[in-house]
């Protein structure tokens, strides 16, 4: 038997990334030098979690990280999905929102339809929320080709920072290979809806975040709906909180989105988020405001997906057969381009872009690298 010939790779970046093409590839990596000149080296509890996620889900991968954490081996195997009896836990560090995506492409390439129970963060200023992931994420996938039926996002339980306690329960099926689109017409927003929540508070911070939202969006769009999703008891998770997303749907079929959420009470770490994600001290009217104003600047960039959506379009026009895909996006996020380069690296893959002189806006087209599912379980 021969040796095992491994991708090396060096620090902490693109780490959900790496570890998916890897094993959609079939690539083993050893990852080198993570984090190593911090003050906390290696890897972090959420990235461990994900490993175990694909542990889970994959049979006969193989891990192996040294004493510090500063260095992993990571050998994928056959990803079987299948219906998972034991619930994962995703811990408090990241929401579910960060395993999602790349289970959710992983699993379409499984052996059978997946469903397991996440349990941990639903919401925060981090991640997309599960809401997004309802709202957003499943459209673009039922875009190129995933089946409607049995994908599924059922939150049972909210969880907010810093103690969590959301469940969600995930189905995925199956495909035997994803569809080439040419997407390239934003259209014409024709109706925003939203989701507000609350959890351990009054439903009065919902009320507000509400009405100042539609004070910004009413004079522009007149198809205008939030529901409301107010939770206490076991289904409010251990934390109180509050926050609300928003959804535009376009004349086209595009689906542009944001979100965010507000703890009551947070961890005293808050050097990884941004300064305009410390909302502590934000009312539920600079809430409705700022998200509000936040789709609209969405919508503004003129592409067919959200700037948090783009390394997830450029992943699935990779996946696809060897056909051409066409998308436009606005302004490349840094998320973005660093998907296009994990898709050079791991799949040899490169896209033509142009950007759109009459805009911000830029066209991409790629040739799929014509993954198919060999394995897929025929019912």
């Amino acid at each position: 038997m021969g040796k095992t010939a491994y991708k090396r790779l060096k620090g902490s970046q693109s780490f959900r990334q790496r570890l998916l093409l890897s094993t959609l590839s079939s690539t083993p990596i050893l990852i080198e030098d993570i984090r190593a000149d911090e003050t906390w080296p290696g890897l972090r509890n959420h990235e461990i979690s994900l490993l175990r996620l694909f542990e889970t889900v994959c049979d006969d991968c193989h891990v192996e990280i040294n004493e510090t954490g500063t260095k992993l081996k990571y050998k994928p195997g056959t990803i079987m999905g299948g219906r998972q009896h034991s619930p994962h836990d995703c811990g408090v560090s990241r929401s579910i929102g960060y395993f999602l995506e790349p289970l959710i492409v992983l699993c379409l390439f499984a052996k059978q339809p997946l469903t397991i129970r996440l349990k941990g963060i639903t919401n925060d200023s981090k991640d997309p929320s599960v809401d997004t992931f309802k709202s957003t994420t499943l459209p673009i996938l039922k875009r190129f080709g995933v089946p409607s039926e049995g994908l599924e996002i059922k939150v049972e339980s909210r969880g907010l920072p810093p103690n969590g306690g959301g469940e969600v329960l995930l189905s995925v099926p199956v495909v035997q290979s994803l569809t080439a689109v040419s997407w390239i017409d934003e259209g014409f927003v024709r109706k925003i809806r939203g989701t507000s929540f609350s959890t351990r508070v009054s439903v009065q911070f919902e009320y507000g975040m509400i009405k100042a939202a539609r004070g910004i969006i009413n004079p522009l769009v007149s198809d205008v709906h939030i529901f409301s999703d107010h939770r206490s008891g076991p289904e409010a998770g251990n934390s109180p909180g509050y926050g609300i997303s928003l959804v535009a749907e376009t004349t086209s079929g595009c689906f542009i989105s944001v979100d965010t959420a507000v703890s009551q009470v947070r961890d005293d770490d808050t050097s990884g988020l941004a300064d305009d994600a410390k909302r502590d001290l934000m009312s539920p009217d600079d809430i409705g405001v700022g998200i509000a104003s936040a789709l609209l600047g969405e919508i503004a960039q003129s592409g067919v997906v959200d700037s948090t959506h783009q390394g997830l379009l450029f992943l699935l026009c990779a996946l696809c057969p060897q056909d051409v895909s066409k998308v436009r996006v606005g302004k490349l996020s840094q998320h973005g381009v660093e998907t296009l380069r994990n898709l050079r690296d791991f799949l040899d893959l490169k896209f033509i872009i142009k950007p759109d002189p009459n805009s911000q806006s830029v066209f991409l087209k790629c040739i799929g690298y014509g993954m198919k599912n060999l394995s897929r379980k025929v019912s």
